[in-house]
């Protein structure tokens, strides 16, 4: 019988004197980045360099791993979006036995080891996706109306309260649509699709004065 495979995590940002750039870096330097005005109605901005997670498994024992851990609970609802009292650190409901934590920049490999540990021998995926994502802001007014004009999914405040996200089509990509409070949204984006979701936003809010906070 061979021996088991120990498990292997690795940091995604260990401590470096190489450079490194956010997935809108090369799109502020090619498109611009309109500034912010009085007159615009939606303020785009990047969260770029946070720590995602993907978690897969049985949710009784997640449930009680992150509460231990991280001091926060699944989502009770399918599409449920869980904040700490920060508001920094998140865990979104993505599928019957996915959710995806967004922590700062620089948290994911200690809270995947202590996750780990918290989880003994319960059957479960954790996968560190920090570089293959990044986190778009939008905020201001018109923020909806643009949303409207980028995804099929309803997005009106009936269907879509605060504490909501879902996987839906964007323009001709795919995003993660969050909504942590009343006046902001979220995109979550695929590192790949980052450069034409930017340079639609732009071309989308341009009747709004969209600017950016780069």
């Amino acid at each position: 019988m061979s021996d088991p495979v120990a498990t292997t995590a690795f940091d995604t940002r260990p401590d470096t004197s190489v450079p490194t750039e956010s997935p809108l870096a090369w799109s502020y330097h090619e498109t611009g980045c309109p500034g912010v005005s009085q007159k615009s109605r939606v303020v785009l901005r990047e969260r770029a360099m946070l720590g995602h997670l993907i978690l897969r498994g049985g949710a009784i024992a997640l449930d009680e791993a992150l509460r231990e851990v991280l001091g926060l609970a699944l989502p009770a609802r399918p599409g449920g979006l869980n904040h700490d009292s920060e508001g920094v650190r998140s865990i979104q409901w993505l599928s019957p036995d996915e959710w995806l934590v967004i922590v700062p920049g620089g948290e994911a490999f200690a809270l995947e080891q202590r996750l780990r540990n918290a989880l003994g021998g319960a059957h479960y995926a954790i996968v560190d996706v920090s570089g293959g994502q990044t986190l778009i802001e939008l905020e201001g007014e018109a923020a909806r109306e643009l949303l409207m004009k980028s995804t099929p999914y309803d997005v009106h405040p009936a269907n879509f309260p605060v504490g909501k996200g879902v996987t839906t089509v964007f323009a001709k990509a795919t995003a993660i649509v969050r909504r942590p409070t009343e006046d902001r949204w979220e995109l979550v984006v695929r590192r790949s699709f980052a450069d034409y979701c930017y340079r639609w936003l732009l071309d989308a809010g341009e009747e709004y004065g969209v600017g950016v906070e780069a």
